[in-house]
């Protein structure tokens, strides 16, 4: 039996500027958590370079960091689906490893 009183799905408008669309790119994140909140580091990390940056951060909630998992786990799915599996750094012999200390709080990524 379906329910009566259901509320319709809402929608919501994002707005995207031009500067947010050209997107930042990165090739490794760090996250932490306290808590109360997830915090993910953005870094662009260049080889023989020695000084990596934090290129964004983003501070989400617990809940909400469950829901970004889900939804990678979703997207990654669908891109194998149609491209293949996706390898770990290392494992299509280029050889780059990327350094898992910083220095900072600890993560991973």
């Amino acid at each position: 039996m379906a329910k009566q009183n259901q509320e319709p799905e809402q929608q919501i408008n994002v707005e995207l500027s031009e500067e947010m669309a050209e997107g930042v790119y990165s090739n490794l994140a760090m996250i932490a958590h306290s808590n109360s909140e997830f915090i993910l580091d953005f870094i662009r990390l260049m080889p023989g370079v020695p000084k990596a940056k934090v290129k964004a951060r983003i501070i989400i909630t617990p809940e909400h960091a469950k829901r970004l998992l889900e939804a990678l786990k979703d997207n990654i799915n669908k891109f194998e689906d149609m491209h293949g599996p996706i390898h770990s750094s290392g494992e299509d012999g280029s050889g780059f490893n990327f350094p898992m200390s910083f220095g900072g709080p600890g993560g991973e990524a």
